[in-house]
């Protein structure tokens, strides 16, 4: 069966500061022990936020090496999922059921792409 990445997306300015709530911990916490009994999900993880991150860019034959935080990012990942389905549709079905255990004011996008195997 196909693998999928679901890069979680969030913007960190209107994130509530205080991270997720113990009730949406709890929501998410079920919901990934179901999507493990169900061999779907193979891994997931949340992200640290930007200003403890570094990117490495490549371009020209240069490298760049730009701490933290990162301004002109919006949207950036703050988590990530790889889960196995049978095909795309059943991919997005299990990310559209993780989106709905946020409160509604998350804003949170999750870009779902296969897996190149091989």
């Amino acid at each position: 069966m196909p693998r999928y990445l679901s890069m979680v997306q969030i913007d960190e300015k209107t994130a509530p500061a205080e991270g997720p709530s113990d009730a949406l911990m709890q929501r998410m916490g079920e919901l990934i022990e179901e999507m493990t009994k169900a061999g779907v999900l193979l891994d997931t993880a949340g992200l640290m936020p930007t200003a403890q991150g570094t990117r490495v860019h490549w371009e020209k034959g240069q490298l760049s090496v730009t701490d933290g935080p990162f301004t002109e990012a919006k949207e950036v990942v703050g988590g990530y999922a790889i889960v196995q389905a049978k095909d795309m549709a059943e991919a997005i079905e299990w990310t559209k059921r993780f989106l709905k255990v946020h409160e509604e004011h998350w804003t949170v996008t999750c870009e779902v792409r296969e897996i190149v195997e091989g």
